[in-house]
């Protein structure tokens, strides 16, 4: 009986050691694409953060009027919104999701109709599944992701915007605040708000043709890289969950293995225990 414990123990042991080498190779690799995702997001901010500053100089003028940004009566909504491509990644997914599902019931409940973008096979898949207006899909993009393809998706919705087939475009996706806290957040992108204008009588600059044209050329280069931004941030955070929930996992594996190695040792000295107590009663019989 001792003897089939032993057995079952160490097939237990070797098989949770089997799980922890995967976890801890699952972790390193986590860990080299959050770095190389935040090189990619560090890499692009100088042209964006021009594309921002050149904007906000165009809109300073009291008179200046542009589609992107005037406020309309909002009857109908597109909502992006972007998760993960793969689990094991803790509460990642779930998060987002959720927090996407949550802003898409407040809309309907105030009467609006919404239609959704998808990015990342999580929420392609949540959904599909739940019967959403979900006009576009993107999946398996975010690891690959360059300017050109969220230029792709942004002209896409542009192109819809200016269709008035929805009037205001929001964003849901998952922040990078630090290698241990991710936080789901909601944004809007169109109709554009918030720039931060430059000196109140206006642009020194002269636009041409127009600043209103200009503008508006800029807008889709303006979203795609909010989206190329927020794909990226939203992969960190995918990697900085999936690595801390990888590395959650190999520490439970080691306790495991160092519970069950006292497990067999204590089997194998009854075992060692009970023939010693064999072979004394077999001697004390021969005298």
């Amino acid at each position: 009986m001792a003897t089939a414990n032993m057995k079952d123990v160490k097939r237990r042991i070797k098989s949770v050691e089997s799980t922890m080498q995967i976890t801890k190779a699952m972790e390193l690799v986590a860990s080299s694409k959050l770095r190389r995702a935040k090189e990619r997001a560090l890499a692009v901010q100088p042209f964006f953060a021009a594309l921002y500053d050149t904007m906000s100089d165009i809109s300073a003028d009291p008179a200046f009027s542009s589609v992107y940004t005037k406020k309309k009566f909002v009857r109908s909504t597109l909502v992006v919104v972007v998760a993960g491509d793969r689990g094991l990644a803790g509460g990642f997914n779930s998060n987002v999701l959720k927090a996407a599902a949550a802003r898409i019931d407040e809309l309907k409940a105030g009467g609006e109709k919404v239609s959704l973008v998808t990015i990342g096979k999580k929420a392609v898949e949540y959904f599909d599944k739940r019967g959403y207006d979900v006009t576009d899909r993107y999946s398996q993009i975010a690891e690959r992701l360059d300017v050109y393809d969220a230029m792709d998706i942004a002209e896409k919705i542009i192109h819809g915007f200016r269709c008035r087939d929805y009037d205001q475009v929001e964003l849901v996706y998952t922040t990078f605040v630090s290698a241990l806290t991710q936080q789901p957040v909601t944004v809007s992108v169109l109709p554009v708000e918030n720039l931060e204008n430059g000196a109140k009588g206006g642009s020194l600059t002269e636009y041409d043709p127009s600043p209103e044209e200009v503008f508006d050329g800029l807008v889709p280069q303006y979203l795609s890289g909010i989206l190329y931004a927020a794909i990226v941030d939203s992969y960190a955070s995918e990697q900085a969950a999936r690595r801390t929930a990888m590395e959650s996992a190999s520490d439970n594996a080691e306790e495991m293995i160092g519970q069950l190695s006292l497990l067999y040792n204590r089997a194998r000295q009854a075992q060692i225990t009970q023939e010693l107590t064999e072979i004394s009663s077999g001697s004390l019989r021969d005298e």
